[in-house]
């Protein structure tokens, strides 16, 4: 077990970036920088011995600068989306970037926190990396103390921690926006994973992938994913749900929602022989088929396209901030958040 510091490249004004290498020793690896506290590479070895990298990224830091698709993405201050880029909270009205038609889509492309340095602190199995947000940065209110830690455990387990405080009141609601392919970031299509996720019910959404405020039961739908089925299996149905974000990108509304942190979801997948759990004490996952990944060149030059990663992203609720009705993601003085969420292989 340790962790290793190397150079990854400079920021656009010239700052030093450093990437860190967390491993266990016993098959799991994991690299991630101090620009975005993004993760940009995850090693796995499976029970044949073999090694392969499982996350989609970039090889080079400057890459990162743009990541129109969040690649490996610490999003924040609030993930997902926000209807009208406003919200309303304790009385004041807040204005957010306009960025996704008339919404708000995590927080801003430009200044949200995939996009900015953190400071790093290394420990035995675990790098924290940490940030101060001011008031009304990218239109949140609050002075923010941010950071996120990212650990591997013995047991082949990568664990990330977010612990937030403000001075006041404010909607904080960070993920990570990984992508993940069991059968290597350079496999293809991920249509053929099999996947569970521990969810009865899900959110429905309007154009623009705005949540309608309904919860809805999952039974007899493309949505019912609480045994396991292919992700293929109904993605191309002509399911209006489906069509509006051309595929899966919606968000579970999670079983055993009390706080505490339990298994929400399995991930397998035909020509590997990894299986991936996901845990957290969160009340929702957006599972992202990546119907819009950007055709670009990726780690060793590969093409990526359509699909070729999912990912599996904890949070609370998309737009939550204008549903009374939905677990409510409001910190600061009296309440910090602190969440933690975990990718178990095996």
């Amino acid at each position: 077990m340790g962790v290793v510091k190397e150079k990854f490249g400079k920021t656009t004004d010239g700052k030093l970036i450093s990437r860190y290498v967390i491993d266990n020793g016993k098959g799991l690896k994991a690299c991630v920088t101090d620009f975005g506290a993004i993760l940009t590479n995850l090693f796995v070895t499976d029970s044949d011995g073999v090694t392969k990298d499982i996350v989609l990224g970039y090889d080079k830091a400057k890459d990162y600068f743009k990541n129109g698709s969040f690649f490996g993405a610490t999003v924040g201050p609030n993930a997902n989306r926000i209807a009208g880029a406003a919200f309303t909270l304790e009385g004041t009205k807040y204005s957010l970037a306009v960025n996704d038609g008339k919404n708000n889509l995590h927080s801003d492309f430009d200044k949200g926190y995939h996009k900015c340095m953190f400071s790093a602190e290394c420990g035995e199995d675990h790098v924290t990396f940490s940030l101060k947000d001011t008031d009304g940065n990218m239109g949140f209110p609050g002075n923010k103390d941010v950071s996120v830690t990212y650990t591997v455990t013995d047991d082949n387990a990568l664990k990330i921690s977010y612990d937030v405080s403000s001075d006041k009141d404010t909607i904080i609601n960070l993920t990570n926006h990984t992508y993940f392919n069991l059968c290597g970031h350079d496999a293809g299509s991920i249509e053929d994973h099999v996947l569970m996720i521990n969810a009865s019910n899900y959110t429905p959404v309007v154009k623009g992938a705005i949540p309608t405020g309904e919860i809805a039961p999952v039974k007899w739908t493309a949505f019912d994913f609480t045994s396991p089925m292919r992700i293929g299996e109904h993605i191309n149905d002509k399911d209006k749900q489906l069509k509006l974000v051309k595929g899966y990108d919606h968000n579970w509304v999670l079983d055993n929602y009390d706080g505490s942190v339990r298994k929400i979801a399995e991930v397998t997948a035909k020509g590997s022989k990894l299986k991936m759990e996901v845990f957290t004490d969160l009340p929702g996952v957006q599972f992202y088929a990546g119907n819009c990944i950007a055709k670009t060149r990726g780690k060793g030059r590969v093409k990526y396209k359509k699909r070729y990663g999912m990912c599996l992203e904890t949070q609370y609720y998309p737009n939550t901030a204008n549903e009374p009705s939905f677990p409510q993601a409001v910190f600061g003085p009296s309440k910090k958040y602190v969440t933690e969420t975990v990718y178990k292989f095996s």
